[in-house]
């Protein structure tokens, strides 16, 4: 999602972080009083909103695969929360079964009274028919002392389902609230980054979308013809899987960036990725920092199509490899799925899904 561009010779000094400080104060001029004017800030030029455009693009990209993370981790809680839910439930209803069994039990001893059994033997007409209702009795008591083991094992075991599902409902309660973080502060990079962008004329904005991903093949996946002419040819593909998710990635030059979205239509970065790895019978993780370790590692030297190539100390951003040097990634909101070079950004490792 970054700018995705390696830093080039700014045309004035200052540097990314002047052009922050500049950004903020910028067009800030009011009135001092007394018929006076304060004095604004230069306005900053397009290589400084350039520099601060892709930091801001870097850092949402971060959030996004925290945000990706920590909803894959809050629809797993939902799921496990849902399970213990239904387990609870069947659980409860034999619980009950046992509670209105021994309902039965304690209504019937009532009704019989509490007659002393020797008394009962004594004042018998048929002591023989006694002794062997005695023994009934007995073997009913043993019933019924299994049945309250029974229903203590079986409210033994709601509570604790309740308890996991307590568990749950908290784990489930933080990963939103810390969704809600993510989004936010993508959402104020994003916004901050399209207000400088404001700042510029339309053919410097054309150019910074155009060095953000990277040249005639680029300019050839957009064009009218179709998203495929023009492109640099694929390289041999080590197997069916990565020629089908390369396949698949081709298929969607041109869509645009959205971040959070796995397809069809729109992509974040490790979005592509996974969607593309999807459609070729590949279950990979949702997030860049997960999908570096769904495969084997690999040299940037030993690189083939179809392996993941990842960037930035933080692997906060992912491509495919398609060979000669090239990949097809989703940049960031200022430009869609696209091919770029793989020495644009700084590399960071490589995986071979397997």
């Amino acid at each position: 999602m970054g700018a995705h561009r390696r830093p080039r010779q700014r045309r004035t000094g200052g540097g990314a972080a002047r052009g922050v400080v500049t950004v903020t104060l910028a067009g800030a001029a009011t009135a001092t009083g007394l018929g006076g004017t304060g004095h604004a800030d230069p306005a900053p030029t397009p290589a400084q909103v350039e520099a601060t455009v892709d930091k801001l693009y870097r850092e949402a990209e971060v959030a996004t695969e925290k945000y990706n993370g920590a909803k894959e981790k809050a629809r797993a809680a939902e799921r496990r929360l849902e399970d213990l839910r239904d387990e609870a439930a069947r659980k409860e209803d034999r619980l009950n079964s046992a509670r209105e069994a021994l309902g039965s039990v304690a209504a019937a001893q009532y009704r019989s009274g509490g007659l002393d059994p020797a008394l009962r033997l004594a004042l018998s007409s048929d002591p023989d028919r006694y002794l062997e209702g005695a023994a009934l009795v007995e073997r009913a008591g043993s019933r019924q002392r299994a049945a309250v083991g029974r229903f203590r094992k079986e409210l033994r075991e709601v509570e604790q389902l309740r308890g996991a599902a307590r568990v749950e409902v908290a784990s489930l309660t933080s990963r939103r609230a810390e969704l809600k973080r993510h989004r936010k502060t993508i959402t104020d990079k994003l916004e901050a980054a399209r207000r400088l962008l404001s700042r510029l004329t339309r053919e410097e904005r054309a150019r910074l979308a155009e060095d953000t991903g990277g040249g005639t093949a680029e300019r050839a996946s957009r064009s009218p013809s179709g998203p495929r002419d023009g492109l640099p040819a694929t390289g041999r593909a080590p197997d069916s899987r990565a020629a089908a998710a390369i396949a698949y990635a081709r298929q969607k030059l041109g869509s645009p960036y959205v971040w959070g979205a796995t397809g069809p239509d729109a992509f974040d970065c490790s979005g592509l990725t996974q969607a593309a790895y999807r459609a070729a019978g590949v279950s990979l993780p949702r997030t860049t920092y997960a999908q570096i370790d769904a495969g084997r590692r690999v040299a940037r030297s030993e690189l083939l199509p179809g392996d993941l190539v990842f960037f930035y100390s933080g692997i906060s951003h992912v491509g495919i490899y398609i060979g000669d040097g090239k990949m097809i990634h989703a940049p960031n909101p200022s430009a869609p799925v696209r091919v770029a070079p793989v020495d644009q950004m700084p590399f960071a490792g490589a995986t071979r899904v397997v």
